[in-house]
């Protein structure tokens, strides 16, 4: 089984990185493999609303959006973190994310693929972005991984978050309930549930 873990930071080697870290580490200790990406630091532009997808099953942006579909598709579940800005995602991750998830809406199936957020904050706002990120979960039939405390670490700095016991506890406590829900789900490959998609309310009158 493979996860795909991406980090929203700009900062390759900060405070994001550092718990997501401790989450592939422990998902290695359960034989899950895992594969990195970092987009924090990529251009990306946020979707125009155009419905080029539509037609044509990609976003009418050739960028790392279309380029990393295939190992969205080839995981069978995914970690994203964010650092916190204005109690937000980081507005690259949430281009990213909102390109991705509307461009495949029709072409990849991400029904029972585990999902799991992880945000670091210095001090506040954590909160109002770990349920931005589930947001993109529970819009697409994927199960959402908790932990013993919300999906978080505390820094200014990635050597700050060493010293967030209590927080790098939460992601190793994520890593093994990801593990078991990843396990859980592969032993129930034949019987996952069908996906009803032929209604679409949109209210028009005329």
């Amino acid at each position: 089984m493979k996860v795909l873990v991406i980090n929203g930071s700009p900062h390759p080697k900060g405070c994001t990185d550092r718990a997501l870290l401790e989450v592939e580490e422990t998902l290695h200790k359960e034989g899950i493999e895992t594969v990195r990406l970092n987009i924090g630091n990529k251009d990306i532009r946020g979707c125009i609303g155009c419905n080029y997808c539509a037609e044509h099953g990609k976003c009418v942006f050739n960028d790392i959006v279309n380029e990393t579909v295939s190992q969205w598709a080839d995981a069978d579940g995914v970690v994203i973190g964010s650092p916190v800005y204005y109690a937000n995602l980081n507005g690259t991750l949430r281009s990213y994310l909102d390109r991705l998830f509307y461009s495949t809406s029709r072409t990849l199936n991400k029904a029972m693929k585990v999902g799991a957020a992880v945000i670091s904050s210095r001090r506040a706002g954590s909160t109002s972005a770990f349920d931005e990120l589930n947001h993109y979960f529970t819009i697409s039939s994927m199960p959402i991984v908790s932990s013993t405390y919300w999906n978080e670490v505390h820094g200014f700095q990635a050597a700050d978050v060493e010293e967030d016991l209590e927080g790098l506890q939460t992601m190793r406590n994520l890593g093994r309930n990801m593990a078991f829900l990843l396990k859980a789900i592969d032993g129930k490959r034949a019987e996952i549930p069908q996906q009803e998609k032929n209604y679409f309310t949109s209210f028009n009158h005329e």
